[in-house]
């Protein structure tokens, strides 16, 4: 059903109204319903848009917080292994046994680091387990 609506427009407006049933074809009636439609639409949409901003503002700020954290955890870990690096003396090349003790004590490093990840453990944190799994 439709309504019969008296509406009043500015001059250019109707002028171009008029240009565009001539071009296209179809009536200003048809012209204006689909407009009027499209800029419901919109506008609507643009409302879900106003609500959903907040949201991603939220989730923008808490990657960027997760981010500043893992920058932090990068630098300490790299500073501790800058130390540990200058403070520890090279062993020397005959001592084979030191040798295997420090590549055994890395493969339990790696191994031990591949359970945690895999299990959801962490060192630190809510759910920290003060003990080395060997």
């Amino acid at each position: 059903m439709k309504v019969r609506q008296n509406l009043y427009i500015d001059r250019d407006l109707a002028d171009a109204l008029d240009a565009l049933v001539i071009r296209r074809g179809g009536n200003k009636s048809r012209i204006v319903n689909a407009a009027l439609r499209d800029w419901l639409a919109r506008r609507a949409s643009k409302e879900i848009d106003d609500l959903l901003k907040v949201r991603l503002d939220r989730i923008s700020r808490e990657v960027a917080a997760g981010r500043r954290d893992i920058e932090v955890v990068l630098e300490a870990l790299a500073l501790f292994v800058r130390y540990q690096l200058t403070v520890t003396a090279p062993l020397p090349e005959a001592d084979t046994a030191a040798l295997a003790t420090g590549n055994a004590r890395f493969e339990r490093f790696i191994a031990q680091l591949g359970r945690q990840l895999a299990g959801g453990e962490r060192t630190l944190g809510s759910n920290a387990s003060s003990e080395v799994k060997p």
